[in-house]
């Protein structure tokens, strides 16, 4: 199955645009070429644009002080794993703790580094962090790989605690609700919501059809165009009948 996830709101917006970076990093950081190392800062360049709201870090506290609180009653339940939740409860006081002990500004300690600031600002333009450009970052990437790779996370560390609660609150909400089987017929499928309150919804289809969605949507109503790429890739409006299928999500 593939998955295609539509936000209906900036926040949730903001976090998967944060998961989807947070992914990439570490991905690239467990490799050892200077290439790789260097998509790896690029990145933390990226989350550092994305994760400049002010109220970010406010938003998963709250989030997961509501989520906390909603477990707690489920204690003493006999249908309950007491195991299960107090797990569950731990996991969101720890992730909680160490966003509130995250201090300043976030990714402060990277506005603060003016080498690093100087990379940001010549990768802004094409082709600008040749050697001739930056000697000092030539030379930094010429460094063995676990020099580099001990740089790269303790620039990166400090801004984990955000990726551990964004990965509780995305997690908690995928969970969230019941998954619909649906028809879009000759690919168009549209459903009057009404004023829902549903913050995501999540389209799955099987891997081999050949049919992206594009979606657009809010509070009160939901439109999916279901198209297939031509053999440029271009997408073409289908005219077939698309099985999927969809799961509104809400915390």
């Amino acid at each position: 199955m593939i998955t295609y996830e539509y936000p209906f709101n900036e926040r949730i917006r903001t976090l998967l645009r944060l998961e989807d970076l947070f992914q990439k990093a570490n991905n690239f950081l467990q490799r050892d070429g200077a290439q790789e190392h260097h998509i790896v800062l690029l990145t933390l360049f990226e989350i550092l644009e994305v994760a400049g709201r002010a109220d970010l870090k406010m938003d998963l506290i709250q989030e997961l002080e509501r989520q906390r609180q909603s477990l707690l009653a489920y204690r003493n339940n006999p249908e309950i794993s007491e195991e299960a939740l107090a797990g569950a409860l731990s996991e969101i006081e720890q992730a909680s703790a160490a966003l509130l002990a995250m201090t300043g500004k976030i990714g402060q300690h990277l506005r603060d580094n003016d080498w690093l600031m100087s990379i940001k600002s010549r990768a802004s333009i094409p082709g600008g962090v040749c050697q001739f450009d930056l000697p000092s970052y030539h030379y930094w990437r010429h460094q063995e790989a676990g020099v580099r790779r001990e740089a790269l996370l303790s620039w990166l560390q400090p801004l984990l605690p955000l990726r551990d609660a964004l990965a509780i609150v995305l997690r908690l909400l995928r969970a969230s609700g019941r998954s619909e089987h649906h028809v879009a017929s000759n690919g168009a499928f549209q459903l009057m919501l009404g004023g829902s309150s549903s913050q995501m919804v999540r389209i799955s289809l099987r891997l081999d059809d050949p049919y992206i969605p594009e979606i657009s949507a809010n509070k009160y109503a939901l439109n999916i165009r279901f198209t297939r790429p031509d053999s440029d890739h271009r997408p073409r409006q289908s005219d077939s009948d698309v099985q999927f299928d969809m799961l509104f999500c809400n915390l």
